[in-house]
């Protein structure tokens, strides 16, 4: 069974940077960040898979965040910098033990409860 357990989260003003954190339990294959803005549907941010020579990031956080992972220590991790007020949102970490995509919300059999992030200008 995987569990997923997010941290970092936390308020900034536009420009600022924050660090988000995924502890992992179990066997993972692809994982990956989606978030949830109020109002609006989830959508996939970045993902990468083991042997994190692939990832893909979503065009409006392309060069600002960067997706890692580090299978040893079981972390999954979010990079996020020059953020803007549109990068508020609830953000979760999910994971699956097999998937073709990293953007597909689908393919995701594990989350977490999620950490808020807040831009403020």
């Amino acid at each position: 069974q995987v569990q997923l357990v997010e941290s970092g989260g936390g308020s900034v003003l536009a420009g600022g940077s924050l660090t988000l954190s995924c502890a992992v339990s179990g066997y993972t294959d692809c994982m990956a960040w989606f978030r949830q803005a109020p109002g609006k549907e989830r959508e996939g941010v970045a993902g990468i898979f083991r042997g994190a020579l692939r990832t893909w990031y979503a065009y409006p956080v392309k060069g600002r965040f960067t997706i890692s992972r580090d299978n040893a220590k079981k972390t999954l991790v979010l990079h996020m910098n020059s953020l803007i007020p549109e990068d508020t949102a609830m953000y979760y970490c999910a994971a699956a033990t097999y998937c073709s995509r990293l953007d597909r919300e689908r393919d995701f059999a594990y989350w977490g409860q999620g950490t808020q992030v807040t831009v403020s200008s």
